[in-house]
C-alpha cells in the first residue's frame, strides 16, 4: 500500500531510474496521475506535461466504462462494447467526453498543444490502472504521434490489465499487481479525488518565471511546444 500519491510517485520514479537524464518526456493522465507524474519527472530530470484522456462511462454506471478517448481523437473500445451500449448512445457519450477534454486542456494546460513526441521516449503515468481504458487510449495517441518508445507506468494495476498494458506499450512498469484488485483507491492509505485547482497549482510550479537564466533554476526545453518545462528546483 502507498501512503499517498506523492509516496507512490517517488517509489515509481525509483523503478524508472534507468531513464534519468535520458531526455524522456513524462506525460501524466490527470487528474490523479498529475501528482504521481510530477514526482517521476522531477526525479528523472525529465520534461513534464499532461495528456488528457477520458473514460467513456456507462450511462447507468459512470464509475465503469466501455472504453476511452484521447485528446487527439484516438479511441479505445472494449471488444464487448457493442453488446453493452448502443452505437448512437456511445457516440453521444464520446461527444460529451470530447467537450470535457477540450475544457481540461484549457483549464489544466492553458490551451497549449502537447509537446513534441516524435522519436522520444514517452513515459505515461497514472496513479493506478483499473480497467486500463485511458492508458490504452493514451498509448494509441503516442503511437500515432511517432513516439520512439512508450513506457506505461503506474503504482498499481490488476493482473489482467497489467498484462494487456504490457502487450500494448513497449514497457510496463507497475509496482503492485494484487490479485484481488477492484479500485485504485484501495492501494492508498490517503486518497481523495483531485480538483482542477490542485492540478493547476502543481502545473504552475513547472512554469518558467520571467527573466530567469538557466543557472537560476529553470529553462524551457523541448523546443517550446506544449509548455514543457524544467521545474524550478
Amino acid at each position: 500500500m502507498f501512503r499517498d500519491r506523492v509516496d507512490a510517485g517517488r517509489r515509481l520514479a525509483c523503478a524508472l531510474e534507468k531513464y534519468r537524464g535520458s531526455g524522456a518526456l513524462v506525460l501524466a493522465i490527470p487528474r490523479g496521475g498529475a501528482v504521481v507524474g510530477d514526482e517521476v519527472a522531477r526525479h528523472l530530470e525529465a520534461d513534464f506535461s499532461l495528456v488528457v484522456s477520458r473514460k467513456l462511462p456507462f450511462p447507468a454506471d459512470p464509475e465503469s466504462g466501455f472504453g476511452a478517448i484521447a485528446e487527439d481523437g484516438s479511441v479505445f473500445i472494449h471488444e464487448a462494447a457493442a453488446r453493452w451500449v448502443a452505437r448512437d448512445e456511445a457516440e453521444e457519450i464520446a461527444r460529451a467526453q470530447r467537450n470535457e477534454i477540450r475544457r481540461r486542456i484549457r483549464a489544466l494546460r492553458g490551451g497549449r498543444p502537447l509537446p513534441p513526441i516524435q522519436g522520444r521516449t514517452v513515459i505515461l503515468v497514472d496513479d493506478g490502472i483499473a480497467m486500463g481504458s485511458t492508458m490504452r487510449a493514451s498509448i494509441m495517441l503516442c503511437r500515432r504521434a511517432g513516439a520512439g518508445r512508450i513506457v506505461a507506468a503506474a503504482p498499481v494495476a490488476g493482473p489482467d490489465v497489467a498484462r494487456a498494458i504490457g502487450r500494448e506499450a513497449d514497457e510496463a512498469v507497475i509496482l503492485e499487481i494484487p490479485e484481488d484488485f477492484h479500485a485504485v483507491a484501495q492501494a492508498y492509505a490517503d486518497w481523495h479525488d483531485l480538483s482542477d485547482k490542485e492540478v493547476l497549482e502543481l502545473m504552475r510550479r513547472w512554469e518558467k518565471p520571467p527573466n530567469v537564466a538557466r543557472h537560476g533554476g529553470e529553462t524551457d526545453r523541448g523546443g517550446g511546444g506544449g509548455g514543457v518545462r524544467e521545474r524550478v528546483r
